[in-house]
């Protein structure tokens, strides 16, 4: 990965941390998108090299635009891009609100597309670049209390082989990473009762996703799929 051009989103959530460490200390170049201003220069103070840190709202377009067009001005490339970025609301079918609906979608879903979207322009033009989308175990498979947050997930892996089918012949790669309950700040939030002694390191995670990143130029890892031992075959 050295001097590789990296944009990662939701580089202060567990994993974007955990992942901006291994590929710093790998010599790639990293932009790192979250919302938090303080957050994102504490964590490039940790870094062996400054990253440039760019403070996103993924929900809004614009923002999204000058991401990359700020990665592009101070490296001239964009070589991978990992969605980290994501938010989960766990309530019974019949107790979400609109409002809980649309904050699903907006950062989960739209979030996603619009980082997809402006990353794949600047890489087609290269012919080259790899998309990584953190979907979770819940893109592809249901549970209760999350119809909101599976909603949002399962969108985000329709768009992304969709969008890998219409860029293969630019040489940009998907790779669409199933991790189960991962121990991140995710789930402070999350009203629902979990056990997060049993599950995955965000360092786990990370490193599976720098495996892929990392694959010779021919292959495509196309799925990652790792799972807690508690729920091996989910």
């Amino acid at each position: 990965m050295r001097d590789k051009v990296v944009v990662i989103v939701g580089a202060t959530g567990g994993i974007g941390t955990a992942l901006t460490k291994q590929l710093s200390e790998a010599g790639a170049h990293l932009v790192l998108a979250a919302r938090e201003s303080d957050r994102l220069l504490d964590l490039s103070n940790q870094l062996p090299e400054p990253a440039l840190t760019v403070p996103t709202d993924i929900t809004q377009p614009d923002q999204v635009t000058a991401l990359m067009e700020k990665a592009v001005a101070q490296f001239g490339q964009i070589d991978a891009l990992v969605n980290s970025a994501g938010a989960g609301i766990m309530k019974p079918w019949n107790k979400l609100e609109p409002t809980d609906l649309n904050a699903m979608l907006d950062l989960n879903l739209k979030g996603s597309f619009y980082t997809c979207q402006a990353a794949a322009e600047v890489m087609k033009e290269r012919k080259s670049g790899h998309i990584c989308n953190v979907i979770g175990i819940l893109g592809k498979h249901s549970m209760q209390m999350a119809a909101a947050y599976c909603a949002s997930k399962f969108g985000v892996v329709g768009f992304s082989k969709c969008m890998a089918e219409e860029l293969r012949r630019y040489g940009v790669k998907f790779t669409l990473c199933y991790f189960g309950g991962i121990d991140s700040p995710f789930w402070d939030d999350v009203q629902l009762k979990v056990d997060r002694t049993k599950m995955l390191r965000p360092e786990t995670a990370a490193s599976a996703i720098y495996a892929a990143l990392t694959a010779e130029p021919q292959a495509v890892p196309m799925e990652i799929n790792i799972q807690p031992e508690s729920h091996l075959f989910f």
